[in-house]
């Protein structure tokens, strides 16, 4: 929930440095949710093989939001070199 509100967020900023910002910061919660999933496994709530499955998920979005970054940065840096 936090990754994708935080995107929301960063969209409703109207700017594409606001939303870069908030794209790291989605990136962070992800973070914390590959540590919420591993208590989960270590405290016996999620078996090896869907801690598994849902580590692999969340890297495929831990891509998509870094693509998504990259997207964002390269256009800023367009901008700002066409302005100078």
């Amino acid at each position: 929930m936090s990754m994708g509100a935080n995107l929301a967020e960063g969209c409703g900023r109207q700017t594409t440095p606001e939303l870069a910002r908030f794209v790291r910061i989605s990136m962070g919660s992800a973070s914390e949710l590959d540590y919420h999933l591993l208590l989960a496994h270590d405290f016996g709530y999620l078996q090896s093989k869907e801690h598994q499955s849902l580590c692999l998920e969340l890297t495929r979005v831990r891509k998509m939001l870094a693509s998504l970054l990259t997207t964002l940065e390269s256009g800023t840096k367009q901008k700002a070199a066409g302005a100078s």
